[in-house]
């Protein structure tokens, strides 16, 4: 099985029809063996079905999409999953799992989500036009042989002899504390991406710049090298009666709602009284201190 995923900086891109890379996981016995990213070759909205059809895809992982293009999927027999968002390799889990969270749309055979939205009312979060980013940003293109690292349009360039080359690594991440929160060692697949392209948080492909083949290393990651500090204008409070469903809702849980565009986006419930509940639109991660230990498999010119 092939699942495709709209993919930026480590997330699901929330608009089908504009999204500008895929990442590609190829499962075996319910586990994935080997996953890389590619563009889109620039596609619109309907034309991207047969691109995703001509790669042999089974499943689509997205996030907005509109009838047009879920009506295309359909007729290449295509299995669409809408209305997710977060991290693309934890949905792609969360679907083998049969666990994957979603708004309903064509997915109902992996249970079912908390909607904001229902009976046609739109639960909006503010002026937030997008999903929980943790404060990543866009890449910039290749400009000649060296690529943009991840959040570089501030100016700060990513240097270094990997920087635009396909490259292929195992990596290990954990918590100050020792507890392990992600490794690709676990699920004997490599992750793949082009170095400096946006694809990965900054303190990751600036550690993957310079390394040889073969090398393995280990790194401490402040937040801003991460996933950004917790934005206190991320958590937002809503009356429970706003939100049809919200009073089974628990503190801690995990949901996605809704923004005044209709795009869907996770959030974390942070407090609950009788009256209201507020929500952390921040990324899981913000605010972490993050180590990872890296082992560069190859490189591709």
């Amino acid at each position: 099985m092939r699942i495709a995923v709209t993919y930026e900086n480590g997330n699901i891109f929330q608009h089908f029809g504009h999204t500008e890379e895929f990442k590609i996981y190829k499962v075996e016995d319910g586990k994935v063996v080997s996953a890389e990213v590619i563009g889109s070759d620039g596609s619109g909205h309907s034309a991207l079905a047969g691109f995703l059809n001509d790669k042999g895809i089974d499943v689509l992982i997205c996030g907005g999409i509109g009838g047009g293009a879920q009506a295309a999927l359909q007729e290449r027999g295509i299995e669409l999953c809408a209305g997710a968002a977060g991290d693309a390799d934890a949905a792609v889990a969360a679907y083998l799992r049969g666990e994957l969270v979603n708004t309903g749309a064509n997915c109902d055979h992996h249970g079912e989500g908390h909607h904001c939205g229902d009976d046609g009312d739109n639960c909006h979060c503010g002026d937030k036009e997008e999903g929980c980013r943790g404060g990543d940003e866009e890449g910039c293109g290749d400009d000649g042989d060296e690529g943009c690292a991840f959040g570089c349009c501030g100016g700060t360039r990513l240097k270094g002899k990997n920087v635009g080359k396909k490259v292929s690594v195992h990596y290990r991440g954990t918590f100050n504390d020792g507890t392990q929160f992600d490794s690709s060692y676990d699920r004997n697949a490599p992750l793949e991406f082009i170095c400096g392209a946006g694809q990965m948080i900054a303190g990751f492909d600036a550690a993957v710049a310079n390394m040889e083949v073969g090398q393995a290393v280990d790194i401490h990651l402040m937040p801003a090298e991460a996933y950004g500090e917790k934005d206190p204008a991320a958590f937002f409070t809503v009356g429970l009666a706003q939100l049809p469903g919200a009073e089974e809702l628990t503190v801690g849980e995990q949901v996605y709602l809704q923004d005044q565009f209709g795009r869907p986006f996770r959030v974390r419930v942070a407090a609950k009284d009788q009256m209201t509940i507020t929500f952390d639109a921040n990324h899981e991660m913000a605010g972490k201190e993050l180590n990872f230990h890296i082992e560069l498999l190859e490189v591709e010119d």
